[in-house]
C-alpha cells in the first residue's frame, strides 16, 4: 500500500489498561505467571478480542494461543506477529503483552481500514516466554521453533513440582480453542513489538529501536561446598564458609568482567543456601550467573573468566565450586529484508529512531532461526522492566505499533478492497 495506514492510540491504550487489571498487583504493576488461573483470564480475553476482531484462534500442544485472519491465499505462509502475556512475579504492564496486543490492534486497523492481505496474518502469544515459572524462558517459541522437544517441555517442573503438562491441563490452555501440532508449520516472516526494557532509546531520545538482532545470552549455576560448622564455636580461621566464598566469588567476578564493557554484562540473579540456619556456617550454596555480550567469541572469553575465577576463589578458602551451563542463546541477527521494512516504516512515518541490538532475549530470538524476523522497539520509562513500576508513554506504544503494522502490511501485500457494488 503507498498510503500510511494508522492504528488507533486509544483503542490499544484502552486494551492494554484492561489487560492489565488481570493479575493486578498494589504496586501497580501485573502477576500472571504462565498458566496460573491470571494466565488463564488473559488468555481468554486476548482470544475474545481476536473473535471480534474476525479472527479465528486455536492453541498447539505447549499452549501458544494464536489467531488467524485469513488472506486471499489461503494457503499461503502466514506473516505472523506476536510476544506474550506471561509476567514476572513483580512485572510490569507492557512486558510482552505490548507485542501481543499491538498485533491485534494491526488487525483491528486493517480492518478499520477495509484493507485485504495476500498471505494470511497472524499472532501468537507465546507460552512461558519470562521462565519465571518453568524453566527455560521462552520456552513455548523453543519448542515451535524446534529448540527443544515437546517431551522435554511438558516435564518441565515449576518450583511446587508441577510439570507444563499438569498445568496445561489445570489451566484450561489446551481446551480453550482446541489442540494443533506444535512443530512443522511453515511461517513466511515473524515480526515482534516490545518495550526496550533498557534506557537507551530513552537517552537517546528515541521514539523507535530498529532491532537489528538479539546478543547472545547464557546461563550457570554455581555450587559451593563447604563445612557446615557451629557459629558460635568455630574461630575464623578454621572456617570452610560457602556463603563468603560465594561473596568473594561475585566480586571478583564483577571486576574480571569490567575489561567487557560496556557491552558485556554479567548478572547474579539467585542465591540460596541448603538447610540455611541462622546459627550455622553456610556449607552448600547456589547462585546463578547471566552472561551476556553481543559477540559470541567476547562471550566464550566471559565464560572461561568465570571459571576461572570461580576455581580461583574456591581454592583459596579450600572450597570446591562447580560451575554448570543451564542455558546458552548465541548471537542472533535479524533477516535484512525484515529490519528494511521495520526501518522504512519508521522513517515513512518521521519518527526518530536508531538501530539497536536486542540485550533481552525475546520469542522473536527462536523465530529468527526458523524464519525471516525482525522487532520493533519502543521506550519504556527510566529503562525500567521486570518491575511494578515499568511504564511506557501512550504516545510510543502507538508509534511502535504504526511501525509494526505498515512493516507487516508490506509483507503481506495489503491493499484497500474495492466497495460492494450496490
Amino acid at each position: 500500500m503507498k498510503d500510511l495506514l494508522q492504528i488507533d492510540g486509544p483503542r490499544l491504550w484502552a486494551s492494554l489498561m484492561e489487560m492489565a487489571r488481570i493479575g493486578a498487583t498494589a504496586g501497580g504493576g501485573v502477576r500472571r505467571l504462565a498458566l496460573t488461573e491470571e494466565d488463564r483470564r488473559g488468555r481468554e480475553l486476548f482470544a475474545r478480542w481476536c473473535h471480534e476482531a474476525g479472527m479465528t484462534t486455536w492453541t498447539d500442544e505447549v499452549g501458544n494461543l494464536f489467531a488467524r485472519r485469513e488472506g486471499d491465499d489461503a494457503h499461503a505462509a502466514p506473516v505472523m506477529m506476536g510476544s506474550h502475556l506471561d509476567t514476572q512475579p513483580e512485572g510490569g504492564r507492557f512486558d510482552g503483552v505490548y507485542g501481543v496486543l499491538a498485533a491485534l490492534e494491526v488487525v483491528r486497523a486493517l480492518n478499520d481500514a477495509n484493507a485485504r492481505t495476500a498471505k494470511p496474518i497472524e499472532i501468537c502469544s507465546w507460552t512461558n516466554e519470562e521462565g519465571a515459572r518453568f524453566t527455560p524462558a521462552m520456552l513455548g517459541s523453543a519448542v515451535f521453533a524446534g529448540a527443544m522437544t515437546l517431551d522435554d517441555a511438558l516435564a518441565r517442573t515449576d518450583a511446587d513440582g508441577v510439570t507444563l503438562a499438569q498445568a496445561l491441563d489445570t489451566s484450561g490452555a489446551n481446551a480453550m480453542t482446541g489442540t494443533r501440532a506444535v512443530q512443522g508449520v511453515q511461517v513466511d516472516a515473524y515480526f515482534e513489538a516490545h518495550i526496550e526494557q533498557g534506557p537507551i532509546l530513552e537517552a537517546n531520545r528515541n521514539t523507535i529501536g530498529v532491532v537489528t538482532g538479539g546478543q547472545a545470552i547464557r546461563w550457570f549455576d554455581v555450587n559451593v561446598t563447604g563445612v557446615a560448622a557451629h557459629a558460635g564455636t568455630t574461630p575464623m580461621r578454621y572456617r570452610k564458609d560457602a556463603w563468603f566464598g560465594a561473596a568473594q566469588m561475585s566480586l571478583d567476578l564483577e571486576r574480571a568482567m569490567a575489561r567487557y564493557a560496556p557491552l558485556g554484562l554479567v548478572t547474579i540473579g539467585q542465591a540460596q543456601i541448603a538447610n540455611s540456619s541462622r546459627n550455622t556456617i553456610a556449607a552448600n550454596l547456589t547462585f546463578t550467573v547471566d552472561l551476556r555480550h553481543p559477540d559470541d567469541a567476547q562471550l566464550d572469553a566471559m565464560e572461561q573468566d568465570l571459571r576461572a575465577v570461580c576455581a580461583a576463589a574456591a581454592a583459596s578458602r579450600e572450597l570446591n565450586a562447580t560451575v554448570t551451563q543451564v542455558w546458552s542463546s548465541p548471537a542472533t541477527p535479524f533477516d535484512t529484508q525484515c529490519v528494511a521494512l521495520v526501518e522504512q516504516a519508521t522513517q515513512r512515518f518521521g519518527y526518530p529512531h536508531e538501530r539497536i541490538v536486542s540485550g533481552a532475549g525475546h520469542d522473536a530470538i527462536h523465530l529468527a532461526r526458523y524464519c525471516p524476523t525482525a522487532m520493533v522497539f519502543i521506550p519504556c520509562v527510566d529503562g525500567l522492566s521486570h518491575n511494578e513500576a515499568e511504564d511506557a508513554l501512550p504516545a510510543d506504544v502507538t508509534a511502535g505499533a504504526n511501525v509494526l503494522l505498515n512493516a507487516v502490511a508490506a509483507r503481506a501485500g495489503a491493499y484497500v478492497a474495492a466497495p460492494a457494488h450496490a
